[in-house]
């Protein structure tokens, strides 16, 4: 348990690092990515899904990782997605970028971080009635696409890596 959590801050300061250093953490490009003139955190995210989407698969194929993958469900995902963009739009970040700019001594960041701890609190507070009442409204009918498609999860990796290398060619391409 010890390793897991030296390696989740190991992971967490490099994630910081490589988004600070990718200009994510940057506001003016967070604003340009809402206002859909700065693409540059597409790039990132797309990037990052497809080197994390290959790695797991990979792992999973060599019997290195087991997943548990938790199923989903509509209302959780209209609810979080809901108070992601809310928050998203009044501040500027997301959570990642936030910390990740806070931890480059931005001071709108420090305060944003402040708002999500109490928002976090304030989830866990009400957890028990949202869970009862609206998270497990609709679940989805499969935990993972491979399922909901039936299809073999490599023929999935590969459909998606071509969705996303087609996207961040298109990007590049019109000159984000």
């Amino acid at each position: 348990m010890q390793a897991q959590r030296v390696l989740g801050l190991i992971f967490g300061i490099t994630f910081g690092f490589l988004l600070q250093k990718g200009g994510a953490t940057d506001y003016g490009i967070i604003i340009g990515q809402l206002l859909l003139t700065d693409f540059t955190v597409v790039n990132i995210m797309l990037s990052a899904m497809l080197v994390g989407m290959i790695g797991v698969f990979t792992m999973k194929e060599l019997g290195l990782v087991r997943l548990h993958v938790r199923g989903g469900s509509w209302g959780a995902t209209v609810i979080g997605g809901l108070i992601f963009g809310a928050g998203f739009a009044i501040l500027g970040y997301c959570p990642g970028t936030a910390a990740g700019a806070a931890g480059s001594g931005s001071l709108d960041a420090v305060v944003g971080m402040i708002g999500i701890v109490l928002g976090a609190g304030l989830f866990a507070r009400l957890y028990p009635f949202l869970d009862r009442s609206i998270l497990n409204s609709g679940p989805f009918p499969a935990e993972t696409l491979p399922e909901m498609f039936g299809m073999k999860p490599g023929l999935v990796v590969v459909a998606v890596a071509l969705v996303v290398l087609g996207t961040l060619a298109t990007i590049a391409a019109l000159g984000f």
